[in-house]
């Protein structure tokens, strides 16, 4: 990546996604929303948008304005056009939280503020499709990390068209049955776009790539990585297509998401292995405490998978769903995100101050950048939170369940407080901080 074009803007929507992040396990330790409530209650929708939206969805969206140009090794469409994205997202999120907030009747609801919601959000996320699919587009045949990307950027349209229709139904705006019917039985295929297609298979994606660029560990395609793809790809379009074309039916989508269910099953036991395999084969010896971390968040992810055999298995699944999607999205995606994070920011930070003078003057390297033993405690006791608040859910615990929020939160502000250090070099020797030909780096912006 020497040389490379920098996303000016990822390290704002890092900053927006981490804020969205504290704020949800905030509240979580607080009581609102599940499990004090329930899952479809208008405190819980709060919480899991800013979750999904806010922290998964800008986070995610940061690091491919980024790394999509290094997936396909061509620039971005355009670089002008993440800003007015990340405005319209976040104005968009502020706006569907108080329209869910004026459901729950605890904001005045003179008009509503669902349908600006969908028209923010929708335009938001349409910018930053056209910019990432402009960019795949103009790259193709694409690599297999590619191909994993461009499947979720599918999904995520399907998610958004969804919670749009879900919104205006929601805010009085349409009164059609056929979006009627969808908003009222389509919850399982929304989420399943976004959680499974969007996050999931997107991050799948970028961990290819991440994890053998971090650990120097062979990237070539294999007939196993390219099963994960087809299997997944056939999954997900199962899953969303089948879905949505049997509630359009009147029909129940239980055992169309149930056969996906399956084949996702298989497509993720693959992309297991071959993740055992990224870390066989790497050349780095020394495991650094992203990739370490990440190995916990994929335990995290068969743990997932594991417990919702054992839930289905003892006709507990939907009793418990709440559990399953709690460990997936804390444990996997946030755990992934928050070790990925950790090690972007470095590489980026460092990259933008010591790349252009490499060979002019003497630099640090990226691994001076970060206090790996004093960092490592933090994720910790963010993993151990998630682990324990699951447990709590499982048990009914609802006290339990706030107290570890309460230390996940605790977790997340010391990684948090980590990565700004990283970003303001505070952990470099000050003699190497700032060489001749070099600046201060500003904190939101490269």
């Amino acid at each position: 990546m020497i040389g490379a074009t920098l996303s000016r803007w990822s390290m704002s929507y890092f900053a927006a996604a981490l804020a969205c992040l504290l704020a949800g396990e905030a509240l979580m330790a607080a009581g609102f929303g599940f499990p004090a409530a329930a899952l479809s209650s208008p405190e819980s929708l709060v919480v899991v948008h800013l979750i999904a939206i806010g922290w998964l969805s800008l986070l995610m969206l940061g690091a491919l304005f980024q790394f999509v140009p290094v997936l396909i090794a061509k620039p971005i469409y355009s670089n002008t056009l993440p800003l007015p994205t990340l405005v319209l997202l976040v104005a968009g999120l502020l706006a569907l939280l108080g329209g869910f907030l004026q459901l729950g009747g605890r904001i005045p609801a003179p008009h509503s503020c669902l349908t600006a919601a969908a028209a923010l959000l929708g335009t938001g996320f349409a910018l930053a499709l056209w910019n990432l699919g402009r960019s795949l587009w103009r790259a193709r045949p694409l690599p297999l990390a590619a191909r994993f990307v461009t499947i979720g950027l599918l999904c995520a349209a399907a998610t958004v068209a969804l919670g749009i229709i879900f919104a205006l139904v929601l805010d009085g705006t349409t009164g059609a049955t056929s979006l009627g019917d969808m908003a009222a039985y389509g919850i399982p295929v929304h989420a399943t776009a976004g959680l499974a297609g969007w996050l999931t298979f997107t991050a799948i994606g970028v961990s290819y790539r991440l994890l053998a660029m971090f650990m120097l560990a062979p990237e070539a395609e294999t007939a196993r990585s390219r099963a994960v793809l087809n299997f997944g790809t056939a999954a997900l379009a199962l899953a969303i297509l089948g879905g949505a074309g049997a509630i359009s039916l009147g029909r129940d989508p239980g055992a169309i998401l149930l056969a996906a269910s399956l084949i996702g099953s298989f497509a993720l036991v693959r992309y297991g292995r071959d993740v055992l395999h990224l870390y066989q084969a790497r050349k780095r010896r020394k495991i650094e405490l992203n990739a370490r971390m990440a190995a916990v968040a994929l335990v995290c992810l068969g743990g997932v998978l594991l417990l919702s055999i054992v839930l289905a298995a003892a006709g507990r699944f939907e009793a418990q769903i709440g559990a399953v999607v709690f460990l997936a999205v804390f444990g996997w995606l946030t755990g992934l995100g928050l070790a990925k994070l950790y090690k972007i920011v470095a590489f980026l930070t460092w990259l933008e101050c010591y790349g252009p003078v490499l060979g002019k003057t003497a630099t640090p390297r990226v691994q001076d950048l970060v206090v790996e033993s004093r960092a490592a405690k933090w994720f910790w006791l963010y993993f151990t939170a998630v682990w324990s608040a699951t447990s709590c859910l499982l048990l009914e615990a609802p006290v339990g369940f706030r107290l570890s929020a309460a230390l996940m939160l605790a977790g997340t502000v010391g990684v948090a407080m980590h990565i700004v250090r990283i970003r303001l070099m505070l952990d470099v020797k000050p003699e190497m901080r700032l060489p001749q030909l070099t600046q201060r780096l500003a904190l939101l912006s490269s």
